[in-house]
């Protein structure tokens, strides 16, 4: 359930961390948290997001910051994580609008910036509070089954056992064996929700990075995979094309500089698939198709499995 507080306690909010009155409230949106445009009284307008408490929360923070400040393309954060009614708040300055690139042109600008989201952040220190990963990407969690919990509802994805779904527990499973391999793997920083809903460009430019909330600290395998299978993404999970995700991953190694070598590629190819995987799993509680057998079968190929 999405956070919601009251205006008051807005408002209180804002005077304490931010100094100043809020003047007018400009929209409201979110899906997992609670996100307030406001327009303060000193002029300033800012974005105020509201979601449950999480010891990530202040490593999401401090690397949004570092990244500010070394030039990348997102929202100054101004105060935060600080609690609100029962939840945690931060600010950041507005910075709206932007649009996704012309479709050829995608696999290549979301790629590398990307990849450049990673070099800025390299030398940051290590952040393991960021691990466990959010659910779409832990692979590696500890609860009983394939899945973990959702993040975005109350749903025990391993009590469904329909002859529907059985191919994507048992694709799931697989998954997770062939990424055990990388368990102890040496990790990066980076972005774990790269899609055109939180990552915006103007006239071909990078203009921001949103959701500072999906920073993690994992293999940069598995960071890599899981944005080339899911930079065009949107609310069912679908993702890139086999074809798309395969653009993405040669843009994101030539802007690195580096080759990955064949297990590393079919790891990338491994780490996208879980996302898809638990996309679909997830969304036939919908009655959605996120993952044809078809297509799963070649990613498959893909990673190796």
């Amino acid at each position: 359930m999405r956070a919601e507080v009251n205006e008051r306690a807005l408002a209180d909010w804002c005077a304490r961390h931010l100094g100043v009155s809020v003047t007018q409230r400009t929209f409201q949106a979110g899906h997992l948290s609670s996100v307030y445009g406001l327009r303060l009284a000193d002029g300033r307008e800012v974005v105020v997001k509201v979601r449950p408490a999480d010891a990530r929360l202040e490593a999401c923070t401090r690397v949004q910051r570092a990244l500010w400040q070394a030039g990348f393309a997102c929202p100054q954060p101004l105060a935060g994580p600080s609690p609100l009614d029962a939840y945690a708040a931060n600010a950041e300055a507005s910075l709206p609008g932007g649009e996704q690139p012309a479709l050829e042109a995608a696999p290549e600008l979301f790629a590398r910036l990307l990849a450049d989201f990673v070099i800025c952040a390299q030398d940051l220190p290590p952040e393991p509070s960021l691990r466990p990963a959010p659910a779409w990407i832990c692979w590696y969690h500890q609860e009983n089954g394939v899945w973990p919990v959702p993040d975005d509802r109350d749903a025990d994805l391993n009590a469904e056992h329909v002859p529907a779904t059985a191919w994507l527990d048992e694709l799931g499973a697989a998954v997770r064996e062939r990424l055990a391999a990388i368990q102890d793997a040496p990790r990066v920083i980076g972005h774990g929700d790269w899609d055109g809903r939180n990552v915006k460009f103007h006239d071909g430019r990078p203009l921001a990075v949103h959701d500072w909330d999906s920073v993690i600290y994992e293999p940069e395998v598995v960071m890599a995979g899981q944005a080339a299978a899911m930079f065009e993404g949107g609310p069912t999970g679908s993702g890139a094309t086999v074809e798309r995700t395969a653009a993405f991953l040669e843009h994101y190694q030539d802007a690195r500089g580096r080759r990955f070598d064949p297990d590393e590629l079919q790891l990338c190819w491994a780490a996208g698939l879980w996302v898809r995987a638990f996309n679909a799993k997830k969304f036939h509680l919908d009655n959605l198709d996120a993952l044809g057998r078809d297509e799963a079968e070649v990613r498959m190929r893909h990673a190796g499995i």
